[in-house]
């Protein structure tokens, strides 16, 4: 039998799971132990598949809108996108108990477009339209104060209402894309206010920052990560604008094809924030099929953040144990 060709797999870390994807499935996982089968979570609790699918397995029911609920005396929760006003007065008017898997750096920018708007600033909101967090920060204020901004062509071509002006940020947005707009924005109106601290989370700002090392190293990067997943796309993006010639994303290793890879010695692979460490370790398995890999992980940042869960929900949490596998986030992994 001919011997396997050689292939180096460099580890991007931070990978996959961020502390506030990790948060949203928790409390998934502990209604579910907490109040029993089924409970219903309004939209996709994080952009993955592979988290849903195990998530309904469990018991958990996805809606788009609280209508959907059958069952009225079971919660409901929030995804950890945010979601607008409208949500919770609705939850309250069906008395539908809800628990907010809303991340609490999204909620920090929601915050902050609260405070804006009570000082009497307009709000320029630098996002991606239809993207959930952006209807959810849009939808913290009336109609008409919030003007989203997608681009660099948009930052130059809007026309705001007169007087004051702040902007915001969707928090998993490309860093790069995002600086550009800013510049922009505060070129045409160098009142506007920003945040007291970038809205891009520290999630996003390390995989990004992991990729931009790595891509120039390798012959390929791979995205662990969903279509629809904001963070995972931008990760692919970074990888090509950072030089490498093949980015590919994909949901998991049966996504993979292996023959586009024939002829390559050195590849990275990484994972957006809501992909979990299964699926990066699939797709480690599916490379060995055919190459005898080696992987050498490159950590770029450590990360120890940690967010609360709901005082609901603390109880069971000290006896329960995670369901889905997490990531190292941070820390070397092998």
């Amino acid at each position: 039998m001919a011997a396997k060709p050689p292939l180096d797999i460099l580890m991007c870390a931070p990978r996959g799971f961020c502390a506030g994807v990790d948060r949203a499935i928790r409390i998934v996982e502990l209604a579910l132990e907490t109040y029993g089968a089924p409970v219903y979570v309004r939209h996709e609790i994080v952009h993955n598949r592979f988290v849903v699918e195990s998530l309904k397995a469990e018991g958990a029911v996805f809606v788009e809108d609280l209508d959907e609920i059958a069952d009225r005396s079971r919660p409901v929760i929030f995804s950890a996108h945010g979601v607008p006003k409208s949500v919770p007065a609705a939850a309250a008017d069906l008395k539908l108990f809800w628990l907010d898997a809303t991340c609490p750096l999204v909620t920090k920018v929601h915050r902050e477009a609260q405070i804006h708007h009570k000082h009497g600033r307009h709000v320029l909101l630098v996002g991606h339209s239809g993207h959930p967090e952006v209807i959810g920060t849009m939808g913290q204020l009336p109609q008409g104060a919030v003007t989203l901004v997608t681009s660099a062509d948009d930052a130059r071509s809007i026309v705001p209402p007169p007087g004051p002006l702040a902007y915001t940020t969707q928090t998993t947005l490309s860093l790069d894309d995002t600086a550009e707009i800013v510049a922009v924005l505060a070129a045409r109106f160098p009142d506007i206010v920003a945040p007291h601290k970038q809205d891009i989370c520290y999630a996003t700002t390390n995989r990004q920052e992991a990729v931009k090392q790595v891509a120039p190293l390798v012959e390929a990067v791979i995205v662990v990560g969903a279509p629809n997943s904001s963070n995972s796309q931008r990760l692919r993006e970074v990888a090509e604008r950072a030089g490498c010639r093949q980015a590919v994303l994909l949901q998991r290793a049966a996504d993979l094809d292996l023959d586009a890879f024939t002829g390559l010695t050195r590849i990275a692979v990484t994972a957006g924030a809501s992909a979990p460490e299964v699926l990066v370790e699939e797709v480690i398995e599916a490379f060995t099929a055919r190459w005898e890999v080696r992987v050498r992980p490159i950590v770029t940042a450590e990360e120890t953040v940690a967010f609360n869960l709901p005082r609901e929900l603390r109880e069971m949490a000290a006896t329960s144990t995670s369901k889905l596998v997490r990531t190292p986030r941070g820390d070397a992994a092998e």
